[in-house]
């Protein structure tokens, strides 16, 4: 017991005295104690270029600024575009065929309401570097070194 106290005693030290050293990440070189100046917010990336998704079922990341647009109960202002009656006016993206279904893949005539906030799932493009490192790989990426590694094997 006391061999298991003194463990986590050392634990939270060990854990204090990284937290304390932070190097790089949100709060480079700035100690737990003090508050830091915030960075300033990067641009939206505005090109209407669609994104390859990193990951099967990633929602599509929206490729323009959405300030000031209005999605509550009373209105939508992404449906004025994407919405499946505007479509061929505005050249945008339909919303997948997804979004008309309810929780029992019950289709229906207009848009799920469960699916109505689209900020909930689709988020703007920053033009911002990553705050920290990150060894994502996509799913292509994790393919390609898989069938590789099978081909020098042979």
């Amino acid at each position: 017991m006391l061999k298991r106290f003194a463990f986590a005693v050392a634990l939270l030290a060990a854990t204090a005295a990284m937290a304390e050293n932070q190097l790089g990440g949100l709060r480079p070189d700035t100690p737990l104690a003090e508050e830091s100046e915030a960075p300033q917010i990067p641009a939206v990336v505005n090109s209407d270029v669609r994104q390859v998704r990193n990951y099967p079922d990633q929602p599509p990341i929206i490729p323009h600024k959405i300030d000031n647009y209005q999605i509550d109960l009373n209105v939508n202002k992404c449906l004025s575009c994407h919405s499946r009656t505007a479509v061929e006016a505005s050249q945008a993206p339909m919303i997948s065929v997804t979004h008309f279904m309810d929780r029992d893949g019950q289709t229906l005539g207009t848009v799920s309401p469960r699916r109505y906030f689209c900020t909930q799932c689709h988020v703007v493009q920053h033009d911002a570097e990553p705050p920290v490192a990150n060894g994502f790989l996509d799913v292509d990426s994790v393919l390609d070194h898989i069938i590789g590694a099978g081909e020098e094997g042979q």
